[in-house]
């Protein structure tokens, strides 16, 4: 029953996802300016030229024209080539994925294991100082911008303390060890995490309250269990239920994280990526990273309700 639930929401996830290059593709081109942009400010270029080059790229076709062509492509496995550097940009996207991945893993497992354990801290007492502390820190992390944090992160530990290297993904000496990648990382990964260590702080605080209201709790209690063991051994698993969907539905704002996070601290992967396709109005490259996006959050989707009966076996697939 599992397989014929996710072939069913692998399905549903079709429409889903031809809506979404739907929007991104006729939103993109609203956007001002023109891929060709670049060219006009070369004095010396002809407006003969310029109109071959139109032409050339299929920018003289509708809107909806050039959205078939691309999709043709797409469905093809063929995601097109830069406007900028004439590469395939399935080529440049998997230049990029790989750091861009390491960063939102780490930052991801980081997140979860700092939230879980202050959650769980903070719903053991409700009310209390514990909570009070945590309820305002917590809020304090979800509203301080990510580029503030790591301005400031970068000013204390790169600048001042010394300790950590300021940005890039390797240092310039041209060894690239598993230690200096750690180095890096660090500040990096803090900062993508700040957010969200705020947030799910709070849901696994509320999940916790929630459950520890059950009657399978108070019938644990009245056995005589101690209160840490009724937590992790009746508590915890449930309370993880509502999380996973809050971990699945972070996936589109890590990715928005990661282009602050990733210009402001020099990281090489798909969101600096990004911008640079953005500022060369790069329609390809911005589509290439939009499938790619809208692939991984449909999948988290997936995998976030096949999660679910896991964690719970009374959860049903039909």
């Amino acid at each position: 029953m599992k397989w014929k639930y996710i072939l069913k929401r692998l399905l549903m996830a079709v429409p889903t996802f031809l809506g979404i290059t739907v929007l991104a593709y006729f939103i993109l081109n609203l956007a001002p300016g023109s891929p060709l942009d670049a060219l006009l400010a070369d004095p010396g270029i002809t407006p003969a030229e310029l109109e071959r080059k139109r032409v050339a790229l299929g920018l003289d076709q509708p809107v909806f024209i050039q959205y078939f062509s691309w999709l043709k492509l797409l469905l093809q496995g063929d995601l097109g080539f830069s406007y900028s550097t004439q590469r395939p940009v399935a080529a440049m996207i998997g230049e990029r994925l790989p750091a861009t991945a390491c960063l939102a893993g780490a930052s991801i497992i980081l997140s979860l294991i700092v939230s879980i354990p202050l959650g769980i801290y903070a719903a053991s007492k409700p009310n209390s100082r514990r909570d009070y502390i945590s309820g305002g820190i917590s809020l304090l992390m979800m509203a301080t911008p990510n580029f503030f944090v790591g301005l400031v992160f970068i000013y204390l530990f790169a600048i001042v303390m010394k300790v950590l290297p300021s940005g890039g993904m390797y240092s310039s000496a041209g060894v690239k060890s598993g230690a200096d990648l750690a180095m890096h990382m660090i500040m990096p990964c803090l900062v993508l995490s700040f957010q969200q260590i705020g947030g799910w702080v709070r849901h696994m605080r509320s999940s916790m309250l929630e459950v520890m209201q059950e009657d399978y709790i108070r019938t644990a209690r009245s056995k005589g269990l101690k209160k840490w063991a009724v937590i992790y051994r009746h508590g915890l698993k449930n309370a993880l239920i509502p999380v996973i969907t809050v971990v699945g539905m972070s996936i589109p704002s890590l990715v928005g994280g990661a282009v602050v996070t990733e210009q402001v601290f020099g990281w090489p992967g798909v969101g600096s990526l990004m911008v640079t396709a953005i500022n060369a109005r790069d329609y390809p490259v911005i589509m290439g990273i939009t499938v790619m996006i809208a692939a991984a959050v449909l999948a988290a989707n997936i995998l976030t309700d096949v999660a679910y009966g896991l964690l719970d076996p009374r959860i049903s697939y039909n």
